[in-house]
């Protein structure tokens, strides 16, 4: 004990003689030399085939008018090759039926025929042959209009096609990255319906059993469908291999960059093979999105359906009620009790604390309610959404 009366010593602490000297990094030669040193990083690169497009005879002799009228007609499509500078490619007419994209496929034909579709949408017509191609897409269209679909079957075809055999791979030939947990497990349920050459497929998030998702990862996929931040977990605890992803797809980009996901998505990108194929879907097109896809994508083409604005489905009858913050509860009641037996309602709200109060006073008052919000364990997501489908 010392004169204060501690027990700590008032030396200040000295480094031992012989202790290395920490190695500084030297950032300026690392930004000058960052080309050198990714050529480095993938210059033993497996080799990749992307184009996998044949065209139907009906579909290459659709003249110029029939395209534009059909595109007209399926809520004005509008197709653009965004490549700078170069003189702009031609633009894949597009297939009008299953038979006329995937003629070739008799596996993924029979999917489609078993789940009893009639004929694609329009995102999914004018998307299949710019992808079976092997070009990058931008892919704008509202939520519920296929656009799963539209990247899903030429991503099986790609894996199908690449000549590395896939017990030879080490890792996923496709990735998935998506914004929620919910959106994540609805994609793997697609993937699954749509069942090719016996891929396996494993749905990554936060808020799942992390140990189970890193052994389904060992023991070997093909697909990974994941949020970006439990997969940067595993990307940099070195427990997944994503060397050996060649198509990739950024789902509802815009939502990813609205919940503050970029950094995790320009992390994992730096592990991607940069010849790889990249889809780029969206619901809008503001300026992160545009930045992250002149970013990450290779001279894309986009397709768009409607417009790049965000906008109000016409389809929609929208009534806006303007009322005060203490009246909002007995608007909502008022609002309930006047619904029919089989209606259902979405209630949103701007905090996780108002839900909770929010459905607490409706079980107070016997009314059958189930709250979502990220707070929720994911049993009692998973639960709420599956109360709320039944």
């Amino acid at each position: 004990m010392n004169r204060n009366g501690s027990v700590w010593s008032t030396e200040v602490p000295q480094a031992p003689d012989d202790a290395p000297a920490t190695p500084t990094i030297d950032w300026n030669d690392i930004r000058e030399n960052r080309k050198k040193y990714e050529e480095l990083k993938w210059r033993d690169l497996p080799p990749l085939k992307k184009n996998f497009y044949t065209e139907a005879a009906s579909v290459s002799m659709l003249t110029p008018e029939e395209v534009r009228e059909w595109r007209k007609e399926n809520n004005n499509i509008f197709v653009d090759d965004i490549k700078e500078e170069e003189e702009k490619r031609p633009i894949p007419n597009p297939c009008r039926t299953f038979l006329e994209a995937f003629e070739l496929y008799p596996e993924i034909m029979e999917n489609i025929e078993r789940v009893g579709f009639i004929k694609p949408t329009p995102i999914q017509s004018q998307a299949w042959p710019v992808l079976l191609s092997g070009e990058d897409l931008i892919a704008i269209a509202q939520t519920g209009t296929g656009k799963t679909l539209a990247y899903l079957l030429p991503g099986f075809i790609h894996m199908d096609g690449q000549p590395v055999p896939r017990a030879e791979r080490g890792g996923p030939g496709m990735l998935v990255l998506t914004p929620t947990r919910e959106l994540a497990l609805q994609i793997e349920t697609e993937c699954n319906k749509y069942r090719y050459k016996g891929y396996k497929s494993i749905c990554i998030y936060g808020g799942g059993d992390r140990r189970g998702q890193i052994n389904l990862v060992k023991s070997g996929v093909d697909i990974v469908i994941a949020t970006p931040g439990r997969l940067n977990d595993l990307q940099m605890n070195e427990l997944i291999n994503l060397h050996s992803v060649t198509y990739l797809v950024l789902d509802e980009a815009d939502r990813m960059l609205d919940m503050g996901f970029e950094p995790q998505i320009l992390k994992i990108l730096l592990d991607i093979r940069p010849d790889r194929q990249t889809v780029l879907t969206s619901a809008t097109w503001p300026t992160g999105v545009r930045r992250l896809g002149k970013s990450y994508l290779k001279n894309p083409m986009m397709v768009y359906v409607g417009t790049l604005d965000l906008a109000a489905v016409n389809t929609v009858q929208q009534t806006l009620l303007i009322v005060q913050e203490e009246e909002k509860k007995m608007y909502v009641f008022d609002f309930i009790r006047n619904m029919q037996s089989q209606d259902k309602v979405l209630v949103f709200v701007g905090k996780k604390i108002i839900a909770d109060d929010l459905s607490s006073d409706m079980c107070l008052q016997g009314i059958a309610v189930q709250c979502l919000h990220g707070d929720r364990e994911q049993s009692a997501r998973e639960e709420a959404l599956r109360d709320f489908k039944e």
